[in-house]
């Protein structure tokens, strides 16, 4: 095994772990996607990223705190590496997201529309197009299901606070990369049929149809985010210095805190209006960040 596929491997084991959800299976289903997805981004002249997944439960509606944080955290690390990135999200998510964009460090465009708004999701669609946009990378974001309807890991129906982004993801010739952690984010459909049924509380409920050309299930989607920086440092080692900056514990927690106080952004598993994700708080993706670090760079997070 040579030391490159050594690294990839590393991080992949390190980011992509079930956490309780019964993922393990979607998990070995899609080993080597990571270092795909990331050689695939390697490439890209221009990226569109999609995520935005809201929490309504009880007295709480807002939006959760996975999934912008990784996102904006890539797309500005791709921007400072010299290419082109922006962010499409509906208007439930949109505060929660320009947050996390104005806390991670460089400036990227953020495409939002209402929740039943064709038009808008058409002029995105249209922009992305004009920008030429040659990759799109949806991270926690909640896709449809057998039936048309997205829904969360309870099974609840999010589609009154969801805008279609599926067709924003499908409807172009850029090269897809789906991002989850639970089976029912956008590009769980290039799993095999079934798989996520099986194997997940409530799965055959609330697994995604959408597919993609690379699917990566991480233990966190935020991880998954992270997971591709590392390894597109591996990939472009022009890149990497201008990367590991933008992956730090610091930054991380940074930005999660803008997410909460600023956009408005709960826990997705806690449903806590608090700077942790998933429940986990900073220990644990700081430690998770030094890892990559260290399989990357050979160093701790600065």
């Amino acid at each position: 095994m040579s030391p490159r596929k050594s690294e990839f491997n590393a991080i992949e084991a390190l980011v992509c772990r079930d956490l309780g959800r019964g993922t393990q299976a979607l998990i070995d289903a899609t080993r080597g996607e990571l270092a795909d997805a990331a050689r695939s981004l390697a490439a890209a002249t221009n990226v569109g990223l999609i995520t935005g997944f809201f929490v309504p439960r009880g007295d709480v509606a807002a939006p959760e705190t996975d999934g912008p944080v990784g996102t904006a955290l890539l797309a500005a690390s791709l921007v400072a590496c010299g290419v082109g990135s922006r962010i499409a999200v509906d208007s439930p998510c949109a505060d929660a997201v320009r947050a996390a964009v104005g806390s991670a460090g460089h400036d990227v465009t953020v495409d939002e529309m209402g929740v039943v708004d064709r038009p808008g999701l058409d002029r995105v669609i249209e922009a992305w197009r004009q920008a030429g946009v040659s990759h799109a990378v949806a991270i926690e974001r909640c896709g449809i299901t057998a039936d048309g309807r997205p829904r969360n890991m309870r099974g609840v129906d999010v589609s009154p606070w969801t805008a279609p982004l599926d067709d924003l993801f499908l409807d172009g010739p850029w090269r897809r990369i789906g991002v989850g952690d639970g089976g029912n984010e956008i590009g769980m459909g290039k799993l095999p049929a079934g798989l996520i049924a099986r194997h997940v509380p409530n799965g055959a409920q609330i697994a995604c149809v959408t597919s993609c050309d690379h699917l990566v299930v991480a233990g966190v989607s935020n991880w998954g985010a992270y997971g591709l920086m590392a390894a597109l440092s591996l990939v472009r080692p022009e890149w990497s210095q201008t990367i590991a900056k933008f992956l730090t514990a610091q930054r991380d927690l940074a930005v999660t805190r803008a997410v909460v106080s600023e956009g408005g952004a709960v826990d997705g598993v806690t449903a806590r209006r608090e700077a942790t994700v998933d429940g986990f708080g900073p220990e644990v993706h700081g430690a998770l960040i030094d890892g990559l670090r260290r399989i990357a760079w050979g160093k701790a997070a600065a």
